[in-house]
């Protein structure tokens, strides 16, 4: 009998992941290939959708050679990706222009708009979801009052996946953890609230039918299949948003799990059976039926590390980082990083907080300044983690996934920082394991969640020193401090620069 495959798409901030795996457990092939994060002014984080479907097209062909498979084996096709994107796709099906990522800022101004003109706090009971810079309705007013043009030919209003499933399939559809994130859906009746959706100048019917992850949307088209490879007629599921999928697939499907996640933005999810909210985090259905995701997303955290290879790390690689600062002391000789590069979302939703060296000496050193952006980003999963046991949750287990858990480094910073043990999954490949495990669930190629445990492998702990932990709770206290002593000057900066002002240059 033909060995049987799935294939998992992931639409990240750095890059496209593809990834395919067999029906028995074991992962076939994976490629990445590159996209661009692009941030033309002060707050403000776009991509091009155009890209993420160029690299599928030229991804799927590139895989199924890789792999020598025959597309005729491949059963289901599932995508996730970045969450909550707002795509603005036209009459002619195609993107009117690039995405307003979720950790964009730039909707200031629309955010205390919209704060003006509701209750806060009902809107946060009505839908889970407080108003912040990673709201939909506050970006689409936005794109309503300095895009109109733009805006009054808008069509459909989709999500990073949900625009890749609907060039997958001609279909357009929403995936529910785009509907629960964007602050428009009512998480109690799940349905859209139309009164937001009115404050958002938009209409349901520019809002496409809203699905589960495994549910079958469509099929892959006959264009599709002459563009990627792909046989015409192969089922293509919801899909999921990238950080569920990334938590499903290392194993969070218990009271007391946390996913801690080392990649371009910072995530940490908290598995738990119940619906309940807290004002300090986010919301999100659980891949699992029945279960769901409190968690938090920091704006920066690897593509901080990114910034400073690519600016000032000299030609130096990642490990070559790694490796000059893995002797810098705990708390990198007095200096402090404040890690909002691009604003910060939970837990302080501030989207005009900076990023601030803080102690900074003629002694420092390039490898002290690498060390203490580890530092600074792992105290703010260690904020997240407060907020979490202020909440009242038990942390029971902690996993460590994505492209920064291959740091010995990083993961030792984040395991004194927050004082506890991370278990590492093996050669884990991210969001792309769960949207194919959903597609095959989608299709009956499994029938319990559980059989995502065949795909896990867990290395060898990371374990806290405890003297470390220490001087790390004190030196995140002033941490804390500082982001407090400072919000009132990220304000007068803000209003300094102006919120899309530039300067002149010199003659």
């Amino acid at each position: 009998m033909s060995q049987e495959y799935l294939l998992g798409i992931d639409i990240g901030t750095t890059g496209t992941k593809l990834l395919l795996v067999d029906t028995a457990g074991g992962i076939t092939a994976e490629i990445n290939l590159t996209s661009t994060l692009q941030s033309p002014q002060a707050n403000w984080a776009e991509e091009d959708p155009g890209e993420w479907w160029d690299n599928i097209c030229s991804g799927v062909p590139e895989i199924l050679i890789k792999a020598s498979v025959d597309p005729s084996h491949i059963l289901a096709v599932g995508v996730s990706g970045m969450v909550p994107a707002t795509i603005l796709v036209g009459g002619d099906g195609r993107p009117l222009r690039r995405s307003i990522q979720q950790n964009d800022a730039r909707s200031i101004i629309e955010i205390d708009e919209f704060k003006a003109r509701v209750d806060e706090q009902d809107v946060f009971r009505r839908t889970g979801s407080a108003i912040t810079q990673q709201s939909i309705g506050p970006k689409l007013l936005w794109l309503a009052k300095n895009e109109p043009d733009v805006f009054a030919q808008t069509v459909w209003v989709m999500g990073s996946y949900d625009y890749i499933n609907y060039r997958l399939t001609g279909t357009p559809t929403l995936e529910q953890n785009w509907a629960l994130e964007s602050g428009l859906y009512d998480i109690h009746h799940k349905d859209w609230d139309d009164d937001l959706l009115k404050l958002a100048e938009i209409s349901r019917e520019q809002l496409p039918a809203v699905h589960a992850p495994n549910d079958v949307i469509g099929r892959i088209t006959s264009e599709t299949a002459a563009l990627t490879g792909l046989l015409a007629g192969t089922p293509v599921v919801a899909g999921s948003a990238d950080h569920v999928s990334s938590a499903f697939s290392v194993g969070l499907k218990q009271n007391g799990d946390l996913l801690i996640k080392l990649g371009g933005a910072g995530d940490v999810l908290y598995s738990l059976d119940r619906l309940e909210i807290n004002e300090c985090l986010f919301l999100d259905y659980h891949v699992i039926p029945g279960l769901y995701l409190i968690n938090g997303c920091m704006a920066s955290s690897g593509s901080i590390i990114k910034w400073y290879r690519d600016k000032f790390g000299a030609g130096l690689d990642y490990p070559e980082l790694d490796a000059e600062a893995w002797n810098i002391p705990a708390g990198s000789d007095g200096l402090i990083l404040l890690p909002y590069f691009i604003g910060e979302k939970t837990p302080i939703f501030d989207p005009i907080a900076r990023g601030v060296f803080f102690g900074l000496t003629l002694q420092h050193t390039r490898a002290h300044l690498y060390h203490a952006i580890l530092e600074g980003i792992s105290f703010g999963f260690y904020h997240h983690i407060q907020v979490l046991k202020k909440a009242g949750f038990d942390i029971k287990r902690v996993r460590v996934a994505n492209g920064g858990a291959r740091s010995k480094l990083w993961r030792q910073v984040t395991s004194d920082v927050i004082g506890l043990p991370l278990e590492e999954v093996a050669n884990h490949p991210g969001s792309s394991l769960g949207a194919a495990f959903v597609a095959g669930m989608g299709v009956g190629a499994f029938t319990e969640w559980s059989e995502i445990e065949k795909f896990i492998h867990l290395k060898q702990p990371t374990y806290p020193d405890q003297t470390r932990h220490e001087k790390y709770k004190t030196l995140y206290r002033l941490y804390r401090d500082l982001y407090e002593t400072n919000r009132t000057n990220f304000a007068t900066l803000a209003q300094i620069e102006g919120l899309t002002g530039k300067s002149q240059p010199y003659p």
